[in-house]
């Protein structure tokens, strides 16, 4: 093995897989297709697709990733049972290069919960590897929550999984609960006291409870792992995953201490983070490491200063090293397609002439309403782009609200539902109010708003303004979000989109409460 075979590790994306299980994150079809295609251009060396057998949405989107991949293993997950990793097998194996990616619960409070000994344990863990190495000649194996399993259990569990045969052992901190010292120290026991372990690939897969992520997966690195898991923008459930972004550029920047290399083309990072904010409805917090809105801004007067006369003063990596368009030229009434086609080709939107059409269209429009068109009000119009119309059960058609200092505030409300105008009047104590009450009369729903959050695109009293609803119903929990001129439009707009989502939600079924309350008894 040559010292850059040593130094390089692989970036395991589970964006599809963990990050879609964030409470609010459905992703429809094609948005899972499209978001795949880009992380297999900007070189991420393994994607975790999905997990085939939580519904036949997961199943297909998994299959079709699998067809369509040029370069990435393309992985499904899969529960220690005989039917989860055959279903596996079945959505992956017609990918250029497969992976079965199968775990099992190792910590006492995971072995109590299924009723099952270490011995017990320890067995299903040899039969499960087995076949799907029989099946698959790529297995990586997990024992979730390994952190808090015992040592000698974890070294006895971690020989059988190689021994028959996982040619990845990846190390999940699943409740984020281990600190970057015992990262690194439970990678390197792991490698020098399991016999066999110099033959296999040591993964680590951490989650953000404490706020250790990022550090976690770094500091595992350092120990011996050679592969991080992680997703965009650190979506995840909880508090998220170890973000890509940050341990690809923590890799890239300090290379003095951490002379490791990936894969990862960086300038498409930015495309990558807007493209998952967009689809989930997650948007990224503005202090958010590397990909924030205020990651490169400095206002502190001698922050500005130091810039402008040498950026490394203040800053440790370049805006363009992750793809981050700095001309920020102001677009108008007056732009046509090609430039509106190049500007978004420099935010990371690359579109096709029936898309471009459509942006266009609205991109007119919102300039009509403003007097100068930014690059963050072009990223809010591609976030607001209309979803796939067999999801789109309800539509706002019209609106109109009288509000002031009179109450009660009241809103007129047409509502497309199901191909159908709906129309009503309804009031509420402000004029967001008046319009939620109205969808509410038109579509009765028992989903309570758990956020109403609104912020400015840019500035200005014509500034656009996105708004994101957060709904839940039942335990599902969908998340909407809209932009426009008008503030109350876009709360109208993010409203239905919350709404929508969580009708597709009632109809898939909840990997993650498949995950919690499996059985391993009845496992074939």
């Amino acid at each position: 093995m040559t010292s850059t075979d040593k130094n390089r590790v692989v970036i395991f994306d589970t964006t599809l897989r963990d990050g879609e299980q964030s409470p609010g994150a459905t992703m429809t079809h094609d948005q899972k297709l499209e978001i795949a295609e880009l992380l297999d251009e900007m070189g991420v060396d393994i994607i975790e697709a999905g997990f085939p057998i939580a519904s036949p949405g997961d199943f297909e989107a998994v299959s079709e990733i699998s067809r369509r991949a040029k370069s990435a293993v393309i992985c499904g997950l899969a529960r220690a049972q005989y039917g989860d990793i055959d279903r596996a097998w079945e959505a992956i194996k017609h990918a250029k290069r497969p992976r079965i990616h199968t775990f099992i619960g190792t910590s006492p409070f995971h072995r109590d919960m299924h009723s099952l000994d270490r011995d017990g344990m320890a067995a299903r863990i040899h039969d499960t590897v087995s076949h799907a190495r029989n099946l698959c000649d790529n297995v990586q194996w997990s024992p979730m929550d390994a952190t808090r399993t015992e040592h000698d259990y974890l070294r006895r569990v971690v020989e059988i999984a190689i021994k028959a045969g996982a040619t990845t052992i990846n190390i999940p901190d699943t409740v984020g609960y281990t600190a970057p010292a015992e990262s690194a120290d439970l990678i390197r026991m792991l490698i020098s006291e399991v016999p066999g372990a110099q033959d296999v690939i040591f993964a680590t897969h951490c989650h953000n409870d404490l706020g250790m992520a990022t550090a976690n997966s770094l500091a595992a690195v350092d120990g011996g792992a050679r592969q991080i898991e992680c997703t965009i923008n650190g979506l995840g459930e909880r508090a998220g995953n170890t973000a890509l972004e940050e341990v690809v550029m923590a890799m890239k920047v300090r290379k003095d201490i951490m002379p490791y290399i990936t894969g990862i083309d960086t300038t498409k990072i930015m495309a990558a983070s807007r493209l998952v904010a967009q689809v989930s409805g997650f948007a990224v917090q503005f202090n958010k490491a590397i990909v924030g809105k205020n990651a490169f801004l400095h206002e502190s007067g001698i922050h500005q200063d130091g810039v402008l006369k040498n950026a490394e003063t203040f800053e440790i990596m370049r805006p363009e090293d992750i793809g981050l368009n700095t001309s920020n030229i102001v677009m108008g009434k007056h732009s046509g397609r090609a430039a509106l086609r190049a500007k978004l080709k420099e935010l990371g939107f690359d579109l096709a002439d029936n898309q471009l059409n459509d942006v266009f269209v609205r991109f007119k429009d919102l300039a009509d309403r403003k007097k100068e068109v930014y690059d963050d009000d072009l990223v809010a119009l591609m976030r607001d782009q209309p979803g796939d119309e067999t999801l789109e059960r309800i539509r706002v058609k019209f609106l109109r609200v009288i509000c002031g200092t009179e109450a009660p505030q009241s809103a007129d409300l047409t509502l497309e539902v199901d191909g159908k105008d709906h129309q009503t009047t309804a009031t509420g104590d402000g004029p967001v109010d008046a319009v939620f009450n109205a969808v509410k009369a038109l579509f009765p729903h028992d989903a309570r708003l758990q956020l109403y959050q609104v912020h400015a695109v840019t500035e200005g009293t014509d500034a656009q303004a996105t708004v994101s609803v957060r709904m839940e119903e039942d335990g599902r929990i969908a998340t909407g979000q809209s932009s426009d001129t008008d503030t109350v439009v876009a709360s109208a707009k993010a409203y239905v989109n919350a709404l929508n989502r969580l009708l597709v939600r009632r109809t898939k079924s909840d990997p993650d409460a498949d995950v919690k309350t499996v059985s391993y008894k009845d496992a074939g």
